[in-house]
């Protein structure tokens, strides 16, 4: 891919971004705020799913295992 299509494409998604979000009204300093918030709300909400997605996820396979009538594994 030529490096100068790929630079356009980035330039163009931050375009779009800039316009869905409206933050190309903002002044510089607000515009780094806004980004700065959005980007650590982002990475909480990325943290938070990796997390306990899989907790939730075990904890339902067990119980729903349990429902439909598996039994559980002998500790003997």
């Amino acid at each position: 891919m030529d490096i100068k299509r790929v630079k356009d494409y980035i330039y163009w998604l931050y375009y779009q971004y800039l316009l869905i979000t409206c933050s190309y009204v903002l002044e510089p300093w607000e515009r780094s705020m806004f980004h700065t918030i959005t980007v650590t709300v982002f990475a909480m909400v990325v943290y938070t799913a990796y997390v306990f997605v899989p907790i939730h996820v075990r904890l339902a396979f067990e119980f729903f295992s349990q429902i439909f009538g598996s039994q559980p594994e002998s500790t003997v």
